[in-house]
């Protein structure tokens, strides 16, 4: 509902009102509201990381260590019988993350963190978007 505020306000911009959407928010250089909060929540994962934060990594996470590919920091996803659970931050941000690559996940602080989350969005827009047909 609030991003339909957003797009209704984007409309009355003189100049932008017959572009799409993602056009007019191209021009203004801004992001939708979904792309917003994974991006926060992707920091904040970042800053539990590094242990910047008072929640820890390992209270919330458990990294994969099976994995060969990727990042290097792969967080398990455990399944779970109810459909609630994808809203919650630990599981919702967890398909986002291991989507990053392993130079921004290193990233030796939390500006390079930034710059490398918005540089990958420049070259792969779908980045912040939702991930499947049924969503995070």
């Amino acid at each position: 509902m609030i991003e339909q505020v957003q797009r209704r306000f984007t409309r009355m911009i003189p100049g932008l009102d017959k572009l799409d959407y993602r056009e007019r928010l191209n021009r203004m250089g801004i992001w939708q509201l979904e792309e917003r909060r994974v991006r926060a929540d992707l920091i904040f994962v970042y800053k539990m990381q590094r242990g910047l934060t008072k929640p820890s990594f390992d209270s919330f996470f458990k990294v994969a260590d099976d994995r060969t590919r990727g990042n290097g920091v792969k967080i398990y996803k455990p399944r779970c019988s109810l459909d609630i659970r994808k809203h919650f931050f630990s599981d919702r941000v967890v398909d986002y993350w291991n989507r990053l690559d392993s130079d921004t996940v290193q990233a030796s602080s939390l500006n390079s963190f930034k710059r490398h989350l918005d540089l990958q969005r420049a070259t792969r827009i779908d980045l912040f978007t939702d991930l499947g047909p049924h969503g995070l």
